[in-house]
C-alpha cells in the first residue's frame, strides 16, 4: 500500500500514536473530542487516558488513503496488532484547527 501525504497535524498524530499517551494528547486542541467505539473523550486528560487504555494492545496503524469530506480529512488506515479482530481497516475523520486536531472520529 502506498502512503498518502498527510497534513502536518495528522502526520504528527500517527507519529505520536507510536509513542506515549501524553505526546498523543498534545496533538489536539484543549477542548478536542475523540469519538472511538461510541464513546466521546473530551479534552487532553480524557484523550490521554483513552490512548493509555488502547496502549494495552500492541498495534500499528498504516494510513493508505486520504480523502476530503465536508471539511474533514478522512484517513483510511490498516490497523494490525494483538487485539481481537485484527487486522482491520479503520476510518479516521479529522477536523483540524490550525496546527492541531479539533476532533477525531474513528470508525470501521
Amino acid at each position: 500500500m502506498s502512503k498518502p501525504t498527510l497534513p502536518a497535524p495528522i502526520a504528527a498524530y500517527y507519529a505520536a500514536d507510536r509513542q506515549d499517551p501524553k505526546t498523543l494528547a498534545r496533538c489536539f486542541t484543549p477542548r478536542a473530542v475523540v469519538n472511538d467505539e461510541g464513546i466521546a473523550h473530551i479534552g487532553h486528560e480524557a484523550i490521554r487516558a483513552w490512548k493509555a487504555e488502547a496502549a494495552r494492545y500492541a498495534y500499528t496503524a498504516e494510513p493508505f488513503a486520504l480523502d476530503q469530506e465536508r471539511g474533514s480529512q478522512v484517513v483510511r488506515a490498516h490497523v494490525r496488532g494483538d487485539f481481537p479482530g485484527s487486522p482491520v481497516d479503520l476510518r479516521y475523520r479529522f477536523e483540524l484547527e490550525g496546527d492541531l486536531i479539533a476532533s477525531l472520529e474513528i470508525t470501521a
